[in-house]
């Protein structure tokens, strides 16, 4: 099958040439339909702000035309990601976790002890992790384990050798928690490109069938469907909500909201179901996954940032949150998405 990673291997023939083109179709598909839809959206944003009203409503727009900034910024690093190609992707994805984690370590003071534990989680840890993704699918064996496994029984072994014992446990378990986070659970959404994926077959028994498409719109796909939820998830609760989830950590989020976006954006999902090996109602399903992870991811780091007394986690654009607040969602559901995927939609 042609696969993301065929796009840096031997020259191709001119046949491999045209079904390499043939795949990227719908990859090339969907980068246009989020560029119109982000244009026409900046474009509502910028006359909504020239109306000259002030109060919740102009900072709605406010906050709406930040939104759509962070969305532009995003489209570029998959525009930048497809030109130079599957290892290209990788990088970003790490450099995206490297300020993710450090926002995340930022908003959770650690101890003078911890700067050597700290050293080998930014320098050692989160390198490794994306350089065992680069290397494909060949290494799942070991990107699997390697931080859940051995980063998180050597974080606390190092803290300790420090010898500072106060809070010890609440430290060891901050910066397990942010690589956990921000490195190895981000870092699915980029593995994405090396799965061998298939069409499941129509009749019971049947074989299955190797999909033509590229890997790079699968992970557009996911990353799309996770941003989208919660849109939807804030317009359902504005709507419809009537049942907050957990008042005292985020009082806009309800249950209505969270049903309410598991279905419109399974809906949407199961539309953009001709970028993906999956048929129509199998992205509907993906989407409802990938919506209830992104709605958990959120609500979780709303509860981080509540415990630790701050608003935002760091600065992405002038007036916007930090990047962790962009791609908390995303940093739950990618590792769902991915072995649901290679569970069902692998050979």
């Amino acid at each position: 099958m042609t696969n993301f990673a065929a796009t840096v291997s031997m020259p191709a023939t001119p046949v491999q040439q045209a079904a390499q083109s043939a795949s990227l179709t719908p990859t090339y598909l969907l980068l246009a339909l989020v560029l119109a839809t982000l244009g026409i959206a900046s474009v509502v944003g910028w006359f909504l702000s020239r109306r000259e009203k002030l109060g919740v409503e102009n900072t709605l727009i406010t906050r709406f035309n930040y939104k759509i900034r962070v969305w532009w910024m995003m489209l570029a690093i998959f525009a930048i990601g497809l030109l130079l190609h599957r290892i290209g992707v990788v990088v970003l994805f790490f450099l995206v976790s490297f300020w993710a984690l450090r926002e995340f370590i930022t908003m959770t003071p650690t101890r003078r002890g911890d700067h050597r534990t700290l050293f080998w989680i930014f320098f050692i840890f989160t390198p490794l992790q994306y350089i065992l993704i680069g290397l494909g699918s060949g290494y799942y064996d070991y990107y699997s384990i390697v931080i859940p496994v051995y980063a998180s029984l050597f974080i606390p072994a190092r803290a300790a050798i420090a010898g500072d014992y106060k809070r010890f446990l609440e430290r060891s378990a901050k910066i397990q928690s942010g690589l956990l986070i921000c490195v190895y659970s981000l870092s699915h959404a980029p593995a994405l490109l090396d799965l061998e994926l298939v069409r499941t077959p129509i009749r019971s028994g049947a074989e299955k069938i190797p999909w033509e498409g590229n890997n790079l719109s699968v992970m557009i796909f996911f990353v799309l469907i996770a941003q989208l939820s919660l849109v939807m998830e804030r317009a359902w609760s504005v709507f419809a909500g009537r049942t907050v989830i957990a008042e005292k950590i985020n009082a806009s989020r309800t249950w209505e909201g969270v049903l309410g976006s598991i279905v419109s954006t399974g809906i949407i999902a199961a539309a953009l179901s001709w970028a993906t090996p999956f048929y129509p109602w199998e992205a509907g399903v993906m989407g409802g996954v990938v919506t209830i992870m992104a709605s958990a991811g959120t609500l979780t780091m709303s509860a981080i940032k509540r415990d630790r007394g701050v608003k935002d986690t760091g600065t992405l654009v002038q007036g916007h949150a930090g990047v962790l607040d962009q791609i908390d969602n995303i940093c739950f559901a990618a590792p769902i998405f991915f072995h649901v995927t290679r569970f069902f939609f692998t050979a």
